[in-house]
């Protein structure tokens, strides 16, 4: 298992140093950045500008200046905020991970719960009403449904704040501060849920029904095993392998938000500044968030393997 561990984290150095040349240079090259799009600057001003930022010397030359900060955690500077990339991220990817850490627990205990027992009972009424109301979530789109359950909750209902962390002006302190935050996450993070429970539903229905067509199942169904041991403890567990492997890449998913429903519901988190940054054209925040994404999805892929391989042996031992 050690040795397993140790090749995949070697795999990880080229992996990541390929990621930053291909996001350095995808951004690098795009034409205009954010003094190109100050229509106020004065040529001259804009020149000197870019000597300053150092946008007039050679790409190659650019992105090894980047990479070697990158290195030391210096993500860069933003120009539209004008404070570093990591002060920045740092005031709002914990917001971003507070609204989807939440909703992934929620969608992964819906999922589950759903996904098993409607495999148990397959083409049951309540497998096909499972499958009619993961269709029919899967089949919204995300800002439709956001404003439509802000239609009928906040604005008809007025049962929950319409969005923000915290209503304006707000001066709560301790239990009262944990209730108003937890009071204005409910609305996304209800948006979130719908969206992902469905297709994991789905993933580990199909994943359980064939755990329960294999052979193991049915020996152990032969040898007087209670329905709830053969379920739980032998299906269930090999169904779950391939489940591993999606949670894994939850994590970035948790850091980078979710973008277009931050937006709307204005939460103060990574996916809201995105498109602010994305429409200032300020490169250097992207590239940091990006790199960041790129860093914890090749981190995702290491846990995912590590814990694959724990609970399979045969798998470290066939790619080991």
């Amino acid at each position: 298992m050690r040795n397993f561990v140790i090749r995949r984290v070697l795999l990880m150095v080229p992996m990541l140093l390929g990621a930053s040349a291909l996001i350095f240079f995808v951004f690098a090259l795009t034409p205009g950045d954010f003094i190109d799009g100050n229509i106020t600057l004065t040529p001259e001003r804009a020149a000197e500008l870019k000597a300053l930022y150092g946008l007039d010397r050679p790409v190659f030359d650019r992105y090894l200046d980047w990479l070697g900060h990158l290195l030391t955690g210096d993500l860069g500077y933003s120009m539209q905020y004008r404070i570093p990339v990591a002060t920045l991220l740092n005031q709002y990817v914990w917001n971003s991970f507070l609204l989807a850490g939440t909703a992934l627990l929620l969608y992964w205990a819906l999922s589950l719960l759903a996904g098993i027992t409607a495999a148990v009972r397959p083409y049951s009424w309540y497998d096909r009403l499972v499958t009619l109301a993961i269709f029919g979530a899967m089949s919204f789109p995300v800002f439709f449904l956001c404003l439509l359950l802000i239609k009928w909750f906040a604005v008809d209902l007025r049962w929950l704040p319409v969005g923000g962390m915290t209503s304006t002006g707000s001066e709560t302190t301790g239990w009262a501060w944990v209730a108003e935050v937890a009071a204005h996450m409910v609305l996304p993070v209800l948006v979130l849920t719908a969206l992902q429970a469905g297709s994991l539903t789905r993933y580990i229905r199909a994943s359980m029904l064939e755990a329960l067509s294999m052979d193991f199942v049915r020996t152990a169904r032969a040898k007087g095993l209670k329905e709830r041991t053969v379920i739980f403890k032998h299906a269930l567990r090999n169904a779950l392998l391939p489940v591993i492997t999606l949670l894994g890449f939850e994590l970035p998913g948790l850091f980078s938000g979710a973008i277009v429903t931050e937006k709307i519901f204005n939460w103060p988190g990574a996916g809201h500044i995105q498109i602010d940054t994305l429409a200032a054209r300020d490169y250097p925040v992207l590239m940091g968030f990006t790199m960041a994404l790129a860093a914890l999805t090749i981190l995702g892929n290491l846990l995912a393997d590590i814990a694959y391989a724990a609970a399979d042996p045969r798998i470290r031992l066939r790619r080991g």
